[in-house]
């Protein structure tokens, strides 16, 4: 066991310093560069929320290189899409995972494994015979010792996104100009939005998975300069309770879909647990509705704050608890250094209370391009703002209020869903002529996906056949919730399916639009 107080990483029973991290990570970096990565270059992580994480992820920053945390919920065949896109030289991944990498490994590349660890394979349930790593595999943790620290350095490496557009096709989000103001614009953000700083201190519990931007960002800047980080392997209302009281947590990074579930447990089981030693709550990711923040609120105090903004931008907007109660709904004010601007569709600038498009920046903020797709990065761009497709207005006091998505995205639980990649899938299913998939709103996740399929004159399907077709090609989490069969989808008359018809009747339902 650790000295009481010194810094360091939890996950179930194990424990590792922060020194010890940050000892290996210059070790990893040492053998990666053996294995010829380098400035520029990838290395990709399926890995769930672990120590390797953290490690690979300060190893890739001090080569100047980017590590690329990869949805491991994906199939095979989208791993594959990711691993071949970034052009990972070595994949870091954990053992129950193996089934879903091996298939996606180009030659040539190197494959570290990681033993999945008993707490992890609890959360998920995973039998013990595939959490062991095959007896021809190279261990993280051997390929780790067998290199020396490489001398400490200033590297310029950052984690790279990925996050889906509207073709239902991933981009990595590279950042391409991490100068010394790039550097001290997102170390702002940390101190600013996240609480998080060096010789800080923090206390903190890691809920999400760090393939995800913000807690990635999160996660990796707490590890360096907090006291304390816990993993969660999986978010659990009553555990993440239990760990605040036990451990006296002070800061968190959230998704409304957490504070739904942390609301939902009976009252009794609320009051067993001590929140008063949190100070900072920061959350983001999905909108989150007015009562929800109020209920938060109440309950855990004036801790609970928002930001709004993507991968692609980072933060560009911050509003404490007191500014959430006086103006309901909003997801707050330009950050120092932050642009907002609200566009029509003909490109003219919007007026307080008009809706557009939202275009964003923030001074310093390190630039961007779209791996591989530099048009994509042009068609974001707007008079040096960027737009990720929210639509919105901003009122005569400068808070900005989200109303719509103007491309055609659902948040499931904070985690972005396109729906062309599933309406692609469904496509190529026999029977199906054509179909829709949206978005439909859901007290807990905020949206779920719906899909209006028609099928081919003569044929005959069923939900649970869709859902199979999809089980073996999507996540599953991209798999539709309410599937419902219309032979007749309204059209334009290009013969493009009107989906907003369709999509609308629900939202009215629930007298909200996003």
């Amino acid at each position: 066991m650790l000295e009481a107080g010194q810094p360091r990483v939890i996950s179930g029973a194990r424990e590792r310093s922060i020194v010890a991290i940050g000892e290996r990570a210059l070790r990893a970096a040492s053998g990666l560069a053996a294995l010829g990565v380098k400035a520029g270059d990838a290395i990709a992580l399926v890995l769930r929320n672990d120590f390797p994480v953290f490690e690979s992820s300060f190893a890739a920053q001090q080569l100047s290189a980017y590590c690329v945390p990869v949805n491991w919920h994906g199939k095979a065949a989208e791993i594959a899409y990711v691993l071949k896109d970034c052009g990972a030289k070595v994949v870091i991944a954990h053992a129950d995972l193996l089934e879903q990498v091996k298939p996606a490994l180009a030659a040539g590349v190197t494959l570290l494994v990681v033993p999945t660890p008993e707490e992890i394979a609890s959360a998920y349930q995973i039998p013990p015979e595939r959490c062991a790593a095959p007896d021809d595999a190279t261990l993280w943790e051997a390929f780790v010792a067998q290199y020396p620290p490489m001398a400490p350095g200033l590297g310029a490496g950052t984690s790279m996104i990925y996050t889906s557009g509207t073709t239902g096709n991933p981009k990595g989000v590279r950042r391409v100009n991490l100068d010394e103001a790039a550097a001290a614009a997102m170390a702002r953000l940390a101190k600013d939005v996240f609480g998080v700083f060096p010789g800080c201190g923090i206390r903190t519990v890691i809920t999400g998975p760090l393939y995800h931007a913000a807690p990635n960002f999160f996660g990796l800047f707490a590890a360096r300069d907090g006291g304390l980080v816990i993993l969660q392997p999986r978010f659990d209302a009553e555990e993440l309770l239990r760990l605040i009281a036990q451990y006296r947590i002070t800061h968190l990074h959230m998704v409304p879909t957490m504070f739904v579930r942390l609301l939902r447990l009976p009252e009794a089981v609320k009051r067993q647990y001590d929140v008063s030693s949190l100070q900072w709550v920061p959350h983001a990711a999905a909108p989150c509705p007015a009562d929800v923040k109020r209920r938060m609120i109440e309950w855990w105090g004036p801790v609970i704050v928002e930001y709004y903004g993507g991968t692609e931008m980072g933060a560009v907007t911050f509003h404490t608890a007191q500014e959430a109660l006086e103006k309901p709904g909003t997801v707050g004010r330009a950050r120092p250094g932050a642009r907002i601007r609200i566009y029509d569709d003909s490109g003219n600038v919007q007026p307080p209370w008009a809706a557009g498009e939202v275009y964003a920046w923030v001074e310093n903020w390190p630039d961007f391009s779209y791996h591989g797709m530099p048009e994509r990065r042009r068609e974001c761009d707007r008079d040096g703002l960027v737009s990720i497709g929210d639509v919105g207005y901003l009122d005569t006091d400068g808070y900005l209020f989200l109303c719509d998505r103007k491309r055609d995205m659902v948040i499931f639980g904070g985690t972005n869903i396109y729906p062309a990649e599933i309406e692609a899938a469904l496509l190529a299913m026999p029977g199906v002529e054509d179909c829709a998939v949206f978005g439909i709103p859901d007290d807990e996740y905020g949206e779920r996906l719906a899909a209006h399929i028609a099928p081919q004159a003569g044929t005959t399907l069923t939900a649970a056949s869709v859902r199979q077709f999809l089980g073996e090609r999507l996540a599953s989490y991209k798999i539709p919730h309410l599937i419902k069969f219309d032979r007749d989808l309204p059209r334009e008359d290009s013969g493009k399916i009107m989906k907003r018809k369709l999509r609308d009747p629900y939202w009215a339902a629930a007298r909200r639009q996003i």
